[in-house]
């Protein structure tokens, strides 16, 4: 396979002219993240149909075209599970991608099946069967090798027309405008740390409002300092910071495995957010921990789940692409309390199609 290397400011403002007319364009990018909490971009990869570029990120002295690319709203980009080029684009460009078009997301909703990785579709489209040799490697060495090169280059080759078939699937059965609002919709970042404790709601509520505040900070040092959550303070830390609740240097110098350059560098500050965050109002709780429902409650679920495969297999579509467990939990939760916020992603197409029924569902319910 070939591609052609793009190492200038210069040679990327042509390729991106010479090619503004295309309507799709394949993205994939290569990144490294073993010791920031960031991405560190390495390489860019695009294809308008014939030919895979590969841009070099770290050879860019100006990136306002590739900003001025992304964003043009007349070329679509075909982007596969999509969540962690996203946090690439934003942390490097400040930027989303759009309009989107996330083949992953789009095979989904076509009745593929949910979370098909890229290698099951290229295999499904072409029989073609891709090699993982350089999942590994390290994108931000250079020279970049042939075989580096020639995996970041299938990784848009097979794209591009993979994207194709899907849109054109997607016209023929009147769900284009459903992709493109997912992909609208996509955020960077995944579940929040706070989703690893799972026990977290067993706590005392003043070791709950602790841990919420530990999290919060470590958030913010992971950010300011670029390093990972771990390196800051790992899970098991965190949690020992929470059940002691130490309200002086000292005692946060004695939590077991505790870093004691963290308390030289930072005690002071997370010893007064710890302190602040246990003496507030006792009932006070953070929003962010969720008692697991009641049994009554779980039957709800167990309602609703059941009126969601039956709109799924309407659909053609599975049921945690339409709504996963947590909405479900959030849709029994809601009549609990009504000024809960809808989550984003139950307006547009969901709207009517799937949470208007499950709610009319628990309506009936509740009326028996």
């Amino acid at each position: 396979m070939s591609w052609t290397l793009i190492e200038s400011s210069e040679a990327l403002g042509s390729l991106l002219s010479d090619n503004r007319h295309h309507a799709l364009v394949a993205i994939d990018t290569e990144f490294r993240r073993r010791d920031t909490f960031f991405p560190q971009v390495a390489l860019l990869q695009v294809c308008w149909g014939d030919e895979p570029y590969l841009i070099d990120p770290l050879q860019l002295d100006d990136v306002g075209a590739l900003r001025a690319f992304l964003t043009d709203p007349s070329q679509t980009k075909l982007i596969h599970s999509a969540s962690e080029d996203l946090e690439v684009f934003f942390h490097w460009l400040g930027i989303l991608p759009s309009p989107l078009f996330d083949t992953q997301r789009a095979a989904a909703l076509l009745g593929m099946g949910a979370g098909q990785s890229y290698r099951a579709l290229v295999a499904h489209f072409f029989d073609i069967e891709l090699p993982k040799d350089e999942t590994q490697s390290d994108w931000l060495q250079r020279p970049l090798s042939n075989a580096q090169a020639q995996y970041a280059a299938q990784d848009v080759s097979y794209l591009h027309p993979m994207g194709v078939q899907l849109q054109n699937r997607a016209m023929e059965r009147d769900r284009l405008d459903w992709i493109l609002e997912e992909g609208a919709r996509l955020r960077p970042g995944g579940k929040p740390p706070i989703a690893k404790f799972r026990t977290a709601y067993s706590l005392p509520p003043e070791q709950q409002r602790v841990l919420a505040e530990v999290l919060d900070w470590r958030e913010g040092e992971a950010r300011h300092r670029d390093r990972p959550r771990s390196w800051i303070l790992n899970d098991k830390i965190v949690m020992g910071v929470a059940r002691s609740a130490p309200r002086s240097v000292r005692d946060l110098a004695a939590v077991e495995d505790m870093p004691q350059g963290l308390v030289r560098r930072a005690g002071d500050e997370l010893v007064a957010r710890i302190v602040a965050a246990a003496d507030a109002d006792s009932d006070q709780l953070p929003a962010i921990i969720l008692k697991p429902l009641a049994s009554e409650q779980r039957r709800l679920v167990s309602v609703l789940s059941e009126r969601l495969k039956q709109i799924a297999e309407s659909l053609d579509i599975p049921a945690e692409v339409l709504m996963p467990k947590a909405d479900l939990e959030h849709l029994v939760r809601e009549q609990m309390n009504p000024s809960l916020v809808a989550p984003e992603s139950w307006s547009g197409w969901r709207a009517d199609i799937v949470v208007a029924p499950l709610r009319q569902r628990l309506q009936e319910r509740a009326a028996s």
